[in-house]
């Protein structure tokens, strides 16, 4: 997922937010690395072009994209904190063995997911939304 400065400025202008070198920088960051990254790679990467950065400012502005619905929080069985820039509904593929997270989009299978959780009728609680996460391996590993 490959986003413009611009098109980087609009996303944060179009949530009302301030439009910062920080936030700029980080959320492109988070799309140029791709693959869900951890909040380690995200400040290595920002610090080549950015050495000053703050890894509380990666944080701060992290939560700030997250609140404004930028980038989801993914975990992973390591219980490490993995980012997502892409926020359309999509599932995902994890590999127990090398820890790579990828997308899955499958209208299908959303589709059957709606149709059995609307049947099932679940006392007291009100679905929202749901993502998968499959569990596995890749046949690279």
């Amino acid at each position: 997922m490959n986003f413009s400065l611009e098109e980087i400025r609009n996303k944060l202008s179009e949530k009302g937010l301030k439009v910062t070198p920080q936030r700029l920088t980080i959320l492109d960051a988070i799309y140029k690395l791709g693959g869900h990254p951890t909040v380690d790679k995200i400040i290595e990467y920002v610090r080549k072009s950015s050495p000053n950065i703050a890894s509380g400012t990666v944080y701060k502005t992290l939560d700030t994209l997250i609140e404004n619905n930028l980038v989801k929080r993914v975990t992973t069985d390591k219980d490490v904190m993995r980012y997502d820039g892409n926020i359309n509904k999509h599932h995902h593929l994890y590999c127990t063995e090398c820890d790579v997270i990828e997308d899955y989009i499958d209208e299908e299978l959303d589709t059957l997911l709606k149709v059995y959780f609307s049947n099932k009728k679940i006392k007291d609680f009100d679905i929202k939304d749901f993502v998968l996460q499959i569990k596995g391996t890749f046949n690279k590993c």
